[in-house]
């Protein structure tokens, strides 16, 4: 082993956290190109027939809903009858919907004491935490939804994250694709000593307003603020770490136009979410974080899709299709629609050149709803595709299928292991996927 280029005691400018040795690939003369991952979630399930491909191993063909895929067929990894087996009981959503990245049982409560488990994302990032000025990047569309959903008792705080940075702690989101970009501009700029203390005294105050309002309003609106304060917490925390953390010796690996920032007022649904993917190309591109999460909608979302031709209700309202042949083809519409976006970032990823491949081929992107069949609510056969390569580790290009209700943990053993953050277990895990990991 050379000195390292990165010592044991390196931290971070940022919203980060100082942590002890780094992984090998900053102990090595040659770094190799990182390793990028991200989670695309869609909520409200698909048309299962319309989803499943013909075909498996390298002899499949894409189905209706994936067909946006063709040009990218070979950097994609179609992954069937894989199913999270904590998310079973329930409600309808958001038992399925929470643990989509934590494969976790979660807490029924209408209030602040929520649990879940730590999302596989940020099992992740706590590898590369100190490697890059942000350790993850969580994204949406939607704001999030607060109170409780009467008709199963769940807070809907549970519909609105994927990200756990703990079993308590759900990760706050950005929606402003500006400030989205602002925020990966600042992160590339050096330390920011100062705007990191205002942001601290900013959170401070915010967060003590709403502490003392929490003493002189009803209990319905108690259950409101734990909850915000709940989301808050890990803010807070990277806020709070981000004033005081020392220098950094991550250079951006391509530049960013403070000038060629995004609206901060999307015209439509549809622009707000190329926006946002755009964001996490460019946070890819230029290191500013390995690993990001994106919801195309909270739980049980209804976004009206009258933009798209032969669409003409809401996302829910469809999914609840009841075998009626005009909402099952309105309900396969707006899954590839879904799918459509998702290409798209993949072929942005594709178009970056890093070496002698491309950042899609060092990254790791899951499109994942948390459910099948969104009229019966199943959490079985899920609709699931990995794109990239990982860096090499991923065997793309194929259709695996899985005997019934194999875990979805251990499609995240897997992409851990090719993030270079293996473990032994991950919640109900038996160990690899057979098939998806080169020589594994």
């Amino acid at each position: 082993m050379t000195k390292p280029l990165i010592t044991r005691r390196t931290v971070l400018r940022g919203a980060g956290v100082a942590l002890g040795l780094p992984w090998l690939e900053a102990a090595s003369t040659t770094p190799r190109h990182p390793v990028r991952m991200a989670a695309l979630y869609m909520p409200n399930g698909v048309n299962v027939p319309a989803w499943t491909p013909q075909g498996q191993g390298r002899d499949f063909q894409l189905s209706p809903t994936l067909q946006p895929l063709a040009p990218l067929k070979d950097k994609i990894t179609v992954l069937s009858n894989l199913w999270n087996a904590n998310s079973k009981g329930g409600d309808g959503h958001y038992v399925k919907e929470a643990a989509i990245l934590t494969c976790a049982t979660i807490k029924k409560t209408p209030g602040a004491d929520i649990a879940n488990a730590t999302s596989v994302d940020q099992v992740a990032a706590q590898r590369t935490a100190n490697l890059t000025p942000l350790p993850s990047l969580e994204l949406g569309v939607t704001p999030v939804a607060i109170g409780v959903d009467a008709v199963v008792g769940y807070t809907r705080i549970y519909g609105s994250h994927i990200a756990w940075s703990n079993p308590t702690t759900p990760l706050a989101r950005e929606i402003n694709p500006r400030s989205v970009y602002e925020r990966l501009f600042r992160a590339s700029s050096g330390p920011q000593g100062n705007a990191a203390k205002m942001e601290a005294l900013l959170l401070d105050r915010v967060l003590g307003d709403a502490k003392r309002l929490r003493g002189q309003v009803g209990a319905e609106d108690r259950v409101r603020l734990d909850e915000y304060l709940s989301v808050m917490r890990s803010l807070e925390e990277r806020v709070q770490r981000a004033s005081t953390a020392g220098k950094t010796t991550w250079k951006a690996r391509a530049p960013i136009d403070p000038k060629s920032a995004p609206t901060d007022q999307p015209v439509d649904h549809a622009q707000h979410v190329r926006l946002m993917l755009d964001m996490i190309a460019l946070a890819f591109q230029t290191d500013t974080t390995r690993i990001s999460t994106f919801m195309f909608g909270n739980a049980v979302s209804n976004v009206s899709f009258r933009f798209l031709p032969g669409v003409s209700a809401g996302h829910h309202d469809v999914s609840h299709h009841q075998n009626d042949a005009g909402k099952l083809r309105q309900y396969q519409i707006i899954s590839q629609w879904h799918i459509e976006q998702f290409a798209y970032l993949l072929q942005k990823l594709d178009n970056m050149q890093e070496g002698e491949g491309t950042v899609l081929d060092h990254s790791m992107v899951l499109f994942a709803s948390a459910l099948s069949d969104g009229n019966r609510h199943d959490p079985h056969r899920l609709p699931l595709v990995l794109g990239g390569r990982g860096g090499g580790r991923i065997d793309s290009g194929q259709h695996l299928v899985y005997s019934d209700d194999s875990p979805m943990a251990n499609l995240f053993v897997s992409m851990l292991d090719a993030f270079g953050a293996p473990v032994e277990r991950f919640a109900d895990s038996t160990g690899y996927l057979p098939g998806l990991l080169k020589g594994v």
